[in-house]
């Protein structure tokens, strides 16, 4: 019976976990918050308005991870995604959490850019996330073929964007931006080619963090607030309009409020059933490590890893954390502890 209780719990568990990344990917895909990213983070967009980007630049209904999200009367707010997803027969498939076009103005003619945007809460996914982030950029290159060009017209082939929301990056990471590109460096002789030519794949990480920590502001904080589960839908609400200028339209102002009540319930799930066990475990490893090192510090800081990871759905770390001191170190340097 226990064990059915837990798998229960578990399963609940999971289901408003995913329920809440679907929310924070509907919130994401709302095209003021998009332009806002856009105008941050991408270099074409630097100078226009957010206002500006979203009723001009960016195109309008949406897939999000493979499905539609929006009936025919919301079109307006959100974006019009291409397939979010990729496969071909040897590489397998991939699904996007958000993907979309958008148009550049250049000075002598309008371009079009494909994005993907990802939110990421595991930074430290067995690999180095930027390569995957290339990978996804690269899939969006050689996808085009047959798609926005045939034959041989690489003249058409269309810029890609890949921008990853970095939600528990570790601390050092933390309110941080960082762009790789292609560059041209001449190794012998001072010909260029047109930047035009080869500034065709853009991979963007934006690791977010607290007030605290250094940089906290602009597209940060934007994020940092839509996506936090410890600010409540009024003063989520607050901030986006008084410091954004972002209209709570009812759409929005629902999906805020829907994130948050899945939020307050994970919370509260993980405290109830809360992982009592691993909890309890978690505060006795912490008590032995500080009684090693002669401090209360270790007591803090178990406390704080658990939270944490309670806080970000893995609930499975921490029990094993308790268990394995090794892990539990990993995990101190993983949240910068």
């Amino acid at each position: 019976m226990k064990t059915e209780t837990s798998l229960a719990d578990g399963i609940r568990i999971t289901d408003m976990k995913a329920g809440y990344d679907a929310a924070c990917k509907r919130l994401l895909s709302e095209k003021i918050i998009l332009a806002w990213i856009l105008r941050s983070c991408v270099k074409e967009f630097r100078n226009l308005e957010p206002d500006d980007i979203a009723d001009r630049y960016i195109e309008g209904i949406p897939l999000i991870a493979g499905m539609s999200v929006v009936r025919d009367e919301e079109v307006s707010s959100r974006i019009i995604g291409t397939n979010t997803e990729d496969s071909t027969i040897n590489d397998g498939v991939i699904r996007y959490d958000i993907r979309f076009r958008a148009v550049i103005p250049l000075p002598d003619c309008w371009t079009a850019v494909l994005m993907n945007v990802e939110i990421q809460n595991d930074f430290f996914p067995g690999y180095p996330l930027v390569r995957r982030g290339i990978f996804y950029g690269g899939r969006m290159i050689s996808s085009q073929y047959e798609t926005e060009f045939t034959k041989s017209h690489y003249e058409k082939l269309k810029k890609v964007y890949s921008i990853w929301i970095c939600v528990n990056p570790p601390k050092y990471r933390r309110n941080s931006i960082n762009c790789y590109e292609i560059n041209e460096n001449q190794i012998i002789g001072n010909v260029s080619e047109s930047v035009r030519n080869y500034d065709m794949i853009t991979v963007i990480m934006i690791c977010l963090g607290s007030p605290e920590d250094e940089n906290y502001g602009g597209i940060l904080k934007l994020l940092q607030v839509l996506l936090s589960h410890e600010i409540g839908r009024e003063e989520k609400s607050r901030i986006l309009q008084e410091e954004f200028g972002i209209i709570m339209t009812q759409k929005i102002n629902a999906e805020v409020d829907h994130m948050c009540n899945l939020s307050e319930g994970l919370w509260k799930s993980a405290m109830e059933k809360g992982w009592t066990e691993g909890m309890e475990k978690g505060m006795e490893k912490g008590m032995e490590k500080g009684m090693e090192k002669g401090t209360a510090m270790g007591i803090e800081q178990v406390n704080d890893l658990n939270l944490k990871l309670v806080k970000s759905g893995r609930t499975n770390d921490m029990i094993r954390a308790a268990e394995d001191k090794a892990y539990q170190q990993i995990l101190f340097t993983e949240f910068g502890i």
